[in-house]
């Protein structure tokens, strides 16, 4: 310890002197000086341009670019773009018209199912329109689902079935007229009404008994009457709905039993 002196051999002695003087380096800074002798003159905001940019994207604003004449011209080019549009859209059909459904033709052929009795035109019965059909086949599975009973299957196998032996029935019997497979299935489909109606008597009362054959009996008669009566106004079957009221019969009958059973 006795090798380093005190506080004072670190930092100097008290009586030691500093100069801060900067050190010649043998030559002079010299600084310029310039003359403002340029006179001022302020700047003139009216003044126009004498070349003024081309008005885009980079260009100034000129509000005198857009005169009353050209403001209207835009305004009359839009309105006719969108007239153009709005022609192009009415143009188009309505929804269930491209998807090929018509609620006027499955009305009409729901009244002539309920009222076997009232006429039908023959352009409605023959178009091939499966939304009711298929309404009235899930309305019935669900109905018997409703009942403790899964018939989903039986029901779309008896009815693929029945429209492949009526079209070829039909198709060996009319002669006037053109049969076609989805008439068929439209026509049989649409006569299903009583049977959803029947399945839906089921839910609520047993129909095994007595009442219910006599119930079933009068679905069974009033499917046949109708599908009979839709077959002969659409294809042109004069005199011969009795004849084809025996196999509707048959074909509702294996519906009334999945429903009673």
């Amino acid at each position: 310890m006795s090798q380093f002196g005190g506080p004072n051999d670190f930092y100097g002695s008290a009586d030691a002197s500093y100069n801060f003087d900067m050190p010649e380096f043998g030559q002079e800074l010299n600084f310029q000086t310039f003359d403002n002798t340029q006179a001022q003159v302020p700047p003139n905001y009216d003044a126009p341009y004498a070349n003024p940019p081309a008005q885009g994207l980079g260009g100034f604003y000129d509000p005198t670019a857009y005169t009353e004449n050209s403001f209207g011209q835009d305004q009359s080019s839009k309105a006719g773009g969108a007239a153009g549009t709005g022609n192009e859209f009415d143009d188009e059909p309505p929804l269930l018209e491209e998807l090929g459904i018509n609620p006027n033709h499955i009305f009409q052929k729901t009244l002539a199912v309920l009222n076997p009795l009232r006429g039908t035109e023959q352009q409605i019965l023959q178009d091939t329109d499966m939304a009711g059909p298929l309404v009235f086949c899930l309305t019935l599975g669900g109905f018997l689902l409703l009942s403790g009973k899964v018939t989903f299957s039986y029901i779309y196998g008896i009815g693929v079935m029945g429209c492949i032996f009526f079209y070829c029935l039909l198709s060996l019997m009319v002669t006037r007229s053109q049969v076609t497979f989805g008439a068929v299935a439209s026509v049989l489909g649409y006569c299903l009404l009583p049977m959803v109606v029947l399945s839906g008597i089921n839910i609520l009362i047993t129909i095994q008994g007595t009442l219910g054959l006599i119930v079933s009996g009068i679905s069974i008669f009033w499917c046949a009457i109708s599908a009979s009566k839709l077959f002969a106004t659409a294809f042109s079957m004069d005199h011969q709905q009795m004849l084809i009221a025996y196999p509707c019969a048959v074909l509702y009958g294996g519906f009334a039993l999945i429903t009673i059973y």
